[in-house]
């Protein structure tokens, strides 16, 4: 069965922006469910090798920045030049999403940055 990688990487998206916004009402519990359910879109996306990245890669220009640090994290092991330019710009910002993107960038130019999902 070939999985609608498209449609996975929207799941992810619609999940990042879930966790997001429910983080901002203070709804942490649901902010977990949200966050549950795009790692496992993730790990379906990671599960398709190139075919899910180039899906997921989709994402570094969605216009909602919560999407695109996400799915920059989630490529920057693999894709670091595409995904590192999506962290940069975004920590320039003030927030929960550019404090998130500098703390993967510095652990990445540290050499201490993996992406723990498992």
């Amino acid at each position: 069965m070939v999985m609608d990688l498209e449609g996975i990487a929207e799941e992810f998206a619609l999940n990042v922006a879930a966790q997001t916004d429910a983080i901002h009402r203070g709804d942490r519990k649901g902010g977990n469910v949200y966050a549950k359910r795009y790692i496992a879109a993730f790990k379906k996306l990671r599960d398709h090798g190139e075919a899910g990245r180039d899906a997921l890669a989709t994402l570094l220009t969605h216009p909602r920045m919560d999407v695109r640090v996400n799915a920059a994290t989630c490529l920057l092991s693999d894709r670091p030049e595409q995904a590192k330019p999506i962290l940069e710009e975004a920590a320039k910002g003030k927030g929960m999403v550019p404090f998130l993107a500098s703390r993967v960038l510095k652990y990445w130019e540290e050499g201490t940055w993996h992406l723990d999902v498992d």
